[in-house]
């Protein structure tokens, strides 16, 4: 190539990246930064040692799917370039003060509006779309649906470093990201990546109700409430219960705990904002759903997807833990449930609200379930009660 090609080459690719910036904002996205294809020289030992030691639980998509995660041009092989995108999703109100509220669910963040999926799909589409015509080479649009290492190439781009909490975090938003990338075959400039800035604070570990990091920048996802209350497809351990408190879908503790939120912004798409009826709700709104209306109240919410009766499961733990009465006739009504996973949990939340005497009595009725994990709560609910 000529040095005069080259220099074209060149301010075509300045007037590409600047033309992606422009486009980024005017759609939403709070920053837009490339990368190479390259997660970064560790990703793919910190993936198997991960997986190595059970810590994804029942998520075995992420033990099938280790080597393309790895490696960006396992994926496609004929990417050039990887745009990231980060799109701010922050709380207009502290996400941690409902959590004393025991009478009441919590909801992650993330999920008190519209699922960030379709509403980032459409608008990456959109700007993949109008890049490839200008560039004239081929586009994928990943949203966290497809086996890409988002957080390790947003740092390698750029946007942030992976905190202790093993989550982004950026110098102007904090730890309220949704990031989503744009695979392309047109080889771009790469950005500078960004390096740690969380020195000796430990304040996102500390927060861990479940003590779900093993060590920093390490997590067991089996101990994690994001995951027993979203992946986990069974009963949530005991162990676990009380920790849990009203978290009824997702935690956002860690993140929320993070000083770098200091220089957070507060969302502003509104389909991003959190409705009103998902703020602080009451649990005995929720104890009443059937599949049909748990599918209206949530539709288009990222809660749908755990479907009704792993849903159910969560708001009965909350229930046994907000030492609230009036929630009691509800969550007797759940022990004839067709579902095992909401009898079973209904079980415990009433060994946390009544004594001893009111659940030998219940168990007259109910004891003898015929699902064997039922039975077995009812075997720990009465143990040592006389």
């Amino acid at each position: 190539m000529t040095d005069k090609a080259a220099e074209k080459a060149a301010i075509k690719a300045e007037r590409l990246k600047a033309f992606l910036a422009a486009e980024a904002e005017r759609l939403g996205f709070c920053a837009l930064a490339i990368t190479a294809p390259d997660p970064g020289p560790d990703v793919a030992e910190r993936l198997a040692r991960f997986v190595e030691l059970e810590r994804h639980g029942s998520m075995q998509w992420l033990e099938e799917t280790s080597a393309r995660r790895a490696d960006p041009k396992t994926l496609w092989p004929e990417v050039g370039s990887v745009i990231m995108l980060a799109m701010n999703y922050g709380p207009d109100t502290n996400p941690m003060a409902n959590l004393e509220q025991k009478s009441s669910a919590n909801i992650s963040v993330y999920a008190r509006n519209r699922d960030y999926h379709d509403l980032i799909k459409g608008k990456l589409k959109e700007l993949a779309g109008k890049f490839a015509s200008r560039s004239g080479g081929d586009v994928k649009v990943f949203v966290d649906t497809a086996p890409v290492m988002e957080k390790p190439l947003a740092r390698s781009a750029g946007l942030g470093w992976i905190g202790k909490h093993t989550n982004l975090v950026s110098r102007s938003h904090g730890s309220w990201l949704f990031l989503a990338s744009i695979f392309t075959t047109v080889v771009l400039d790469p950005d500078t990546a960004e390096v740690d800035h969380c020195g000796s604070c430990r304040a996102c570990l500390d927060a861990c109700p479940t003590n779900a990091f093993p060590a920093p920048y390490q997590i067991d996802a089996r101990r994690c409430i994001s995951y027993l209350t979203i992946e986990n497809k069974d009963a949530i351990p005991h162990e676990f219960r009380t920790a849990i408190g009203n978290r009824i879908y997702g935690c956002d503790d860690c993140l929320a705990a993070c000083p770098w939120n200091k220089y957070a912004q507060v969302a502003h798409e509104a389909k991003l904002v959190a409705r009103d009826d998902l703020q602080s709700p009451p649990l005995i709104d929720f104890l009443a759903m059937d599949d049909a209306s748990f599918r209206t109240f949530f539709s288009g919410s990222p809660v749908k997807r755990i479907g009704r009766d792993r849903f159910m499961r969560n708001v009965l733990i909350a229930a046994g833990n907000s030492a609230d009465q009036t929630l009691v006739p509800a969550c007797k009504a759940l022990l004839s449930d067709a579902a095992p996973l909401v009898r079973g949990a209904a079980v415990w939340a009433l060994s946390q609200l009544l004594d001893p005497e009111e659940m030998h009595s219940l168990a007259a009725s109910f004891g003898t379930d015929p699902d064997d994990g039922v039975a077995d709560e009812w075997r720990i609910a009465l143990k040592g009660k006389v």
